[in-house]
């Protein structure tokens, strides 16, 4: 299906749009009914003189997409070539967010796919030896409630591997064969026991839903805009990301962010300006979903939980011996223990992993920061930025907590907003961390709080001394990628001319964690966030931290906001990347 770029002509004058770069990033839009954008241009007239900006022309160019898209607000202004600019692959949405299609529309739950009908057997015959540092390979075969294979992919399963007696955990890989099978690979990194654990997140059919939901919904929750008077009086509207999305057509108050270029839209309070906005919170969570398609993304009809376990175990009192007890195999015995070499750039281990882009291209071994003494010596002469959404809020509380001699310096904020400040002065330590600006789900919080991130690193001199982390993806799951990929073009460009200014700075990408099931927050939304995080630094010089992957690793309840285990596994990460020998 054909799908438009929208652009404002007296905002962007474009003689030949097809010579753009993609860092313009046009919004996604689909052709609407003329009515509609008649009544959008006629209410911009009404107001332009209110906000000075004139909004009369309305250009469209028509780009191929697959999926229906949907009408947004526009982009940043355009800017030359740069380094700042997105690489080239990444203009290929496409073929990022790929998945593969679910035939039909998913109308019987018992020809979705069960846990508890899903079959496996190891790939191959067992082998005499598994040597450590291998892999352990299976063949999962999805199958729906009434037994029947299935004869197409799309599933998204979750495969772990763990060992119980060393309390640890690493993520194996699936990989979708799109025919109803799926490989599972699992690095065997110890020796003794070890269990593999598999869990259906959400069937093909689930996913279906929310491919549905990112293709035909301009979000799924949207906020509160507070404005007060002179005499303290206030008045509470709708606001966020699309003027269409607010319900109101007797105007709209927008507000432009002047260094990253983003825009927001709030309602047009009753009898207050739009320029006396002052708060901002979450407001309410759409019902998007039919009670069918509730019953697909919650649970199995029959059984409930989507959640199941492959008997493979590999498990010894010896530990020179390990057997995988299936159908296929018995004792076999295990290879020596031996020293790893260095991982492989081009196959790093998953889960724990993280690792530098660009040039001098490296990974990092994850090292341990187990006391506060190692950790201030880490630390000692740094400042540290912490930028974007609660989840590496943690990682500050973390160190907070973890170290006496960092002490909190009361700023007088909002706590869940920031921003939060902790030092040490003895040893010449600040902690900085604040959230990103709209759209932020939160309780009420001042707007003038709410600074964005190309705003906060375009004021960073930057050098050695320095470290920045971003944690970006949380917040843009209720929305299509394409209002992501407007705050990817914005952040990358600001980390770009950081790096370039000040080449010795330390960057960190902390990848969204798994968490959420619900139409508002799924995994595999997150799963696409993650992959657009990768795709926009993939060709600068910053560390990745894999959050996902670090949080699916272990026998613990999913939680968007971990517990203190895998928290300190994250620190321990960026820790290594601040200090790595």
């Amino acid at each position: 299906m054909d799908a438009f770029l929208q652009i404002r002509t007296n905002y962007y004058p474009i003689k030949q749009p097809s010579t753009l770069p993609f860092s313009v990033l046009f919004t996604l839009m689909t052709p609407v009914q003329p009515a509609l954008f008649k009544d959008y241009r006629r209410t911009e007239r009404k107001n332009k003189k209110s906000r000075g900006v004139s909004c009369d022309e309305i250009s469209c160019i028509g780009v191929s997409w697959p999926d229906r898209a949907v009408p947004l607000p526009p982009g940043p202004r355009p800017a030359p070539k740069s380094p700042g600019s997105l690489p080239q692959g990444f203009s290929g949405l496409t073929h990022l967010l790929h998945w593969p299609l679910t035939p039909g529309d998913g109308g019987d739950l018992l020809a979705s796919t069960s846990p508890q009908t899903s079959t496996y057997h190891l790939r191959s015959p067992a082998q005499t030896s598994y040597t450590l540092g291998g892999y352990l390979e299976a063949i999962l075969i999805a199958r729906d409630h009434q037994g029947r294979p299935k004869a197409h992919g799309g599933d998204l399963f979750r495969a772990q591997l763990l060992g119980p007696d060393l309390k640890a955990g690493v993520p194996g890989d699936v990989t979708d064969l799109e025919n109803g099978t799926y490989l599972l690979t699992l690095p065997l990194l110890w020796a003794g026991q070890a269990q593999v654990q598999v869990r259906l997140i959400h069937s093909s059919e689930a996913v279906g839903v929310l491919r549905g939901i990112w293709r035909d919904q301009w979000a799924t929750v949207d906020f509160t805009g507070y404005f007060r008077g002179p005499t303290g009086y206030e008045e509470t509207v709708t606001c966020n990301v699309n003027p269409l999305l607010i319900g109101e057509e007797e105007g709209t108050c927008y507000y432009r962010d002047e260094d990253s270029g983003e825009l927001w839209f709030c309602a047009r309070p009753p009898t207050l300006p739009c320029d006396s906005l002052v708060g901002h919170s979450s407001g309410r969570y759409w019902n998007v979903t039919t009670p069918h398609e509730e019953a697909l993304l919650a649970r199995s009809p029959d059984t409930g939980q989507m959640t199941f376990t492959l008997e493979n175990f590999l498990s010894s009192k010896d530990p020179s011996f390990t057997s995988v007890q299936d159908s296929f195999s018995s004792h076999i015995p295990l290879c020596p223990p031996v020293s790893l070499q260095e991982c492989d750039k081009q196959d790093p281990p998953s889960g724990h992993s993280s690792s530098l882009g660009g040039s001098g291209e490296q990974q990092k071994s994850g090292r341990s920061f187990s006391t506060a003494d190692s950790i201030l010596r880490c630390l000692a002469g740094h400042v540290v930025h912490m930028m974007g959404d609660s989840t590496v809020r943690q990682w500050w509380e973390y160190l907070r907590d973890t170290v006496p001699a960092l002490k909190p310096v009361d700023l007088h904020a909002t706590y869940h907003t920031g921003p939060l400040m902790a030092v040490d002065t003895t040893r010449a330590i600040v902690l900085h961390w604040r959230t990103h600006s709209w759209p932020l789900r939160s309780l009420r919080t001042p707007v003038a709080a709410l600074h964005s991130v190309v705003r906060e690193l375009g004021g960073l001199a930057g050098g050695p001394h320095t470290v920045v982390v971003l944690s970006l993806g949380a917040h843009f799951t209720t929305f299509p990628p394409s209002i992501f990929v407007q705050r990817l073009a914005g952040v990358r460009a600001a980390v770009a001319a950081l790096l370039a200014r000040e080449p010795g700075t330390l960057v960190v990408i902390k990848l969204a964690n798994t968490g959420y099931k619900s139409v508002y927050g799924s995994d595999w939304f997150t799963l696409q966030v993650n992959r657009l995080l990768r795709a926009a630094f993939v060709d600068l010089r910053v560390a990745f931290v894999d959050a996902w992957e670090m949080t699916s690793s272990l026998a613990l309840p999913d939680s968007i906001h971990p517990g203190r285990c895998i928290v300190r596994n994250e620190v321990d990460f960026l820790l290594s990347h601040v200090c790595p020998t």
